[in-house]
Formats: C-alpha cells, sequence, structure tokens
C-alpha cells in the first residue's frame, strides 16, 4: 500500500485531504462514533498506476451503474469513525474498482490475510449520485455525507420542513451563503437511511442542489474536491447558527431582503 501511494502522488494528496477534513468533521461535533462517510471518484489519477491485477475480492451490487463502469472510487469504511480515518485513512477506507459491467466491483490493495474492509453500507447512495453526477457531465468527484448538528436541528419544527422556507432562512443569515452556494439545499423528508427510498430522493434533490438535507439527519453534499464539498456544508451550518444565536437571544432575525439576495446572486459566478 505505502509502495503504492508513494509512486501515485496525486493519490496521496487526496487521502491526505481526506484525512485532514475527516479530522474537521469530528471537530465540528459532526461525526458521532461511525457517523457520516466519504467517497471520491479518482479514475482519473488511477490512469497510469492501476492495482486492478491483485483485488482481494469481488461483491455484487443490487443494482448496476453503468456511467460508472471501469470507474475506481475512494470509499470509507462501514462502521468506520472519522476521527479514525483523520488518523489512519486506509486502515479505515477502502479503494474499489466498479466491473465492466458495473454491476459489482472488486476490492483493492487490501491484505489478502486480514479482515477485508467493506465500504459504507451507503455506497449504493453514494454510487447513485455519482452516476448522476457523470450523467449531466459535471465536474464534482466527491460525494460528502455528515451529521451537521446545525442544519439537523433546523428540520425538527415542522415549519421548517419546507424546502423554501430552509433557502430563505439559510440564505438571509450571512451574504456569503449565497455567493457559495447558490443553488441551496435540496430537502429530503424522512426516511429509513441507506434504504432504496431514501437514496432516489437524495439523487433527486441533488440534481438541482449542492447540498440535500435529510430530515432529523443529516446532509449530503457533492463538490470537485473534499475540501470545498465540507465548505459547502460549513458555510450552511455557520448560517444555521446565526439564526439559532438571534432566536435564544430572544430576537427575530430579519434576514437579507430578496432584493439583497438577488444582488449577491449576481456575484456567485465569480466564485
Amino acid at each position: 500500500m505505502k509502495e503504492f501511494l508513494n509512486q501515485n502522488k496525486s493519490l496521496k494528496r487526496v487521502i491526505l485531504e481526506i484525512k485532514e477534513v475527516a479530522g474537521y468533521l469530528w471537530q465540528q461535533g459532526w461525526a458521532e462514533r461511525n457517523a457520516g462517510n466519504i467517497s471520491v471518484n479518482i479514475t482519473d489519477l488511477m490512469l497510469h498506476n492501476s492495482p486492478e491485477k491483485d483485488p482481494v475480492s469481488f461483491h455484487e451490487l443490487s443494482i448496476a451503474y453503468p456511467r460508472l463502469s471501469g470507474s475506481y472510487f475512494f470509499v470509507t469504511g462501514t462502521g468506520k469513525r472519522m476521527r479514525d480515518l483523520a488518523g489512519k485513512p486506509m486502515k479505515n477506507a477502502v479503494l474499489i474498482k466498479l466491473s465492466e459491467d458495473a454491476s459489482g466491483y472488486n476490492i483493492l490493495l487490501q491484505k489478502a490475510n486480514a479482515d477485508i474492509i467493506m465500504p459504507t453500507s451507503e455506497l449504493p447512495t453514494h454510487l447513485g449520485i455519482h452516476q448522476m453526477i457523470a450523467e449531466r457531465g459535471s465536474s464534482e468527484k466527491v460525494v460528502m455525507h455528515t451529521h451537521a448538528s446545525e442544519l439537523v436541528t433546523l428540520t425538527q419544527p415542522k415549519e421548517f420542513c419546507n424546502q423554501d422556507v430552509l433557502n430563505k432562512i439559510l440564505w438571509g443569515m450571512h451574504p456569503e451563503t449565497i455567493v457559495f452556494v447558490p443553488k441551496g439545499i435540496g430537502f429530503v423528508p424522512y426516511a429509513i437511511p441507506g434504504s432504496v427510498e431514501i437514496a432516489k430522493a437524495t439523487i433527486k434533490a441533488l440534481h438541482d442542489h449542492d447540498v440535500a438535507l435529510w430530515e432529523k439527519h443529516g446532509v449530503f453534499a457533492v463538490g470537485r474536491s473534499v475540501a470545498e464539498t465540507f465548505d459547502l456544508i460549513d458555510i450552511l451550518a455557520k448560517s444555521a447558527r446565526i439564526f439559532f444565536m438571534c432566536r435564544s437571544a430572544n430576537m427575530d432575525p430579519e434576514g437579507l431582503s430578496d432584493q439583497q439576495l438577488e444582488e449577491l446572486k449576481k456575484l456567485s459566478a465569480n466564485f
């Protein structure tokens, strides 16, 4: 493993970024126990240095993802903790390659005599999102799921469980929110985590937004890099904190006006 990463400097840099961001997620209190998961499409980093000649094991998927045929992914392991990922990323994550018909995947670069690390149980949701990204031809490589407390809190009152209401609150609390997250969030009503239902709803929400907010659970976000994806969630959480700080001080936050938001949204193209 060390030899392969030393040969593939680009992949090594991505893993170091994952390591850093995993620490941020833990420090923010968004990754209790084994909460949260990250996947990165690393196909373009593996073209000239591929380890698939020695797969550890092959695993079938419940459905195929044809647009991801032959693609490589770095995926956090099932049951693994973000705080451990921050310390030892390759002992808490897995590299996989999808088969040519994309109906299953090989696990790569694990010791054959060791316990096999399996990908997160949310893998179908991750792959569904990566397939959607491939279908629309955009440049996002990263899918991140975490339990951002401030955003989850917003979905506890039923009055806020509305996409338009949530975006009005989040955009209105701080000018940079609409500049850096101009598409806002897509709201996903409560469904059983890991279910086909929530996977489909999340993919639909992320088709037109960079972040999907699961009612009473957490967020999924997509971005071009691991740091950029974390930043999207961090900015939205900051807006939620401002909202709750006003409420806790017995103030009704005014928020930015529609005109001010429109002016700011025009700036987003520059970023």
